[in-house]
């Protein structure tokens, strides 16, 4: 992995970016990659650095898909998150600033410094609870961007939250790619409710 530190951007606290190059990154001056873009960074690679002391072993789990083939080779990006993390990934001021972030300062600092394949198909986000809802959400808003995202324990609509309005005030069709998964113990069995209505939300918008 290589680090980015203290990257800033308006609005919004410093933050470190951490990023997983590819087996063959370093073997091959030509190739271009996808990139996956993963919120809650500090939790995808390192029990170090991780909120809960075990990370998420996204880089063994794309180690192991990749030589097996069931994935092609990708470049994966780790946004760490501030003590600001709730207003970022939900629906106020702040999150509208961290999307912007994403889109207008990261991407194009990595396009700039890896090899990367930088069209919508090839740009990826995922994350999970408020990171779930946060991917979806530069998706949603952002899909000339980003083509798919990966929703895990997504929180799409609970207590405050309500993104299940949105995507259902939204006229516009879109060429996207969702997965969205959720367990059932504790949280997770209080975030089902807002999923399902999400599911059923897609569904009447042609998913």
């Amino acid at each position: 992995v290589e680090y980015i530190r203290n990257l800033q951007s308006e609005g919004i606290k410093p933050r470190d970016i951490v990023i997983w190059l590819p087996p063959s990154y370093s073997d091959s001056s030509s190739k271009h990659y996808p990139v996956l873009y993963m919120h809650d960074g500090q939790n995808i690679f390192d029990p170090a650095t991780s909120s809960f002391g075990v990370d998420w072993q996204i880089d063994e789990t794309a180690d192991s898909m990749i030589k097996d083939g069931s994935i092609h080779e990708m470049i994966i990006v780790g946004i760490y998150n501030t003590d600001d993390r709730m207003l970022e990934y939900t629906m106020n001021p702040l999150a509208d600033l961290y999307m912007k972030f994403v889109v207008n300062v990261l991407k194009p600092t990595i396009d700039n410094k890896y090899r990367t394949l930088p069209d919508k198909e090839n740009t990826a986000t995922g994350g999970s609870s408020a990171g779930g809802l946060i991917s979806f959400m530069l998706l949603w808003e952002y899909n000339n961007v980003f083509s798919k995202a990966a929703c895990l324990s997504p929180a799409f609509k609970i207590d405050i939250i309500d993104y299940v309005s949105s995507v259902l005030n939204t006229n516009s069709t879109k060429n996207i790619k969702v997965y969205i998964d959720n367990g059932g113990i504790g949280l997770e069995e209080k975030l089902q409710p807002g999923i399902d209505e999400m599911l059923e939300a897609l569904k009447a918008k042609g998913f």
